[in-house]
């Protein structure tokens, strides 16, 4: 990797829940959604989050935009901590970090057309006039895939993956340097994924944006991202780079999730790893490895101990006792 200083940089990040007592519980539980990840994204890069449902991927995405406040830790933007800014600041920050949506449909207003919905967001921040608002709007859509006479229409008009274009519309619009995007394509059809997938990447490389991409499709994030970090109930359990990844999983638990990702020729067979029970209450994780009750290979030591998250391979980091 480059050595320039990471457009994001994310530092022991935790992201903690209180749980209010009840006549059952006579002190709260703390849910550790997010605790102690760390991880940087440089320019023009696509970062991928892996994990199950519940593993956190959610809340980092929006804790790294400050959608989300945080317990402790850092989230650097160009060396700019969003965590401390003031909100003034953060409302001028804002047009260059923007989020994408896992339901499109949601997130937009079914009164309002799409031409306004995408555009509104540059009248708010004063990025151009009224009269220039039309011409950027149809601009974008035509980058997005979108017909120009689509600017006039509602969005129940629209069918799923042409939703998830216009939200995609709406977040580039500003000229963004960095895209959270949430499970974009997790809704849509494969084939309609696929469409999605190639306009993400044809963004990446036309307009250098930088993506955290989260999904809990591997087959998705092989075909985005350089880089990629697997999450396991709030904690980075292996990172490395897409390749490495691939060809050589080292963390139990990203050899099982590998292992469920289908391969597009008949005549080869993976051996499938089958996780028993599931991921465990966050409010009371297991002692040591959070994944030892559900690993095939724990020992001792992965009962009792914590393992450090560090490089054994050069930019090859895994949390495991085995490797």
């Amino acid at each position: 990797m480059s050595e320039a200083l990471p457009l994001i940089e994310v530092k022991n990040l935790k992201k903690y829940y209180g749980e209010s007592a009840n006549i059952f519980k006579r002190n709260p539980s703390v849910v550790k959604a997010v605790d102690g990840v760390s991880f940087t994204i440089h320019q023009g890069e696509t970062f991928g989050l892996v994990g199950e449902s519940g593993s956190g991927k959610s809340t980092i995405g929006k804790s790294v935009l400050r959608l989300s406040s945080i317990t402790s830790g850092e989230v650097l933007y160009n060396g700019q901590n969003l965590h401390g800014l003031s909100k003034d600041e953060m409302r001028t920050l804002r047009p260059k970090i923007q989020f994408i949506f896992q339901d499109p449909y949601s997130s937009l207003n079914p009164r309002i057309r799409i031409g306004d919905a995408i555009g509104e967001a540059l009248l708010d921040h004063g990025l151009c006039s009224k009269s220039e608002v039309r011409q950027k709007v149809l601009e974008v859509l035509e980058v997005c895939g979108l017909a120009t006479h689509h600017i006039d229409r509602f969005p129940h008009e629209f069918s799923g993956g042409q939703r998830q274009r216009i939200g995609i519309a709406r977040a580039i619009i500003l000229q963004p340097d960095f895209i959270v995007a949430d499970e974009p394509v997790s809704a849509l059809d494969v084939s309609i994924q696929a469409q999605i997938i190639n306009l993400f990447s044809k963004l990446q490389k036309e307009k250098q944006i930088t993506f955290l991409f989260i999904s809990h499709d591997l087959s998705v994030v092989e075909h985005l991202c350089s880089r990629i970090g697997v999450l396991y109930l709030g904690t980075m359990m292996e990172l490395a780079s897409r390749d490495d990844l691939y060809s050589n999983p080292l963390h139990p638990y990203t050899k099982a999730l590998l292992s469920a990702v289908p391969i597009p020729d008949p005549t080869l067979k993976r051996e499938r790893i089958i996780l028993k029970g599931d991921i465990p209450n966050p409010a009371d994780p297991p002692k040591g490895c959070k994944f030892h009750t559900r690993c095939p290979f724990a020992t001792d030591i992965c009962r009792a101990e914590v393992p450090e998250f560090r490089e054994v391979e050069p930019e090859h980091f895994v949390a495991c006792h085995l490797v």
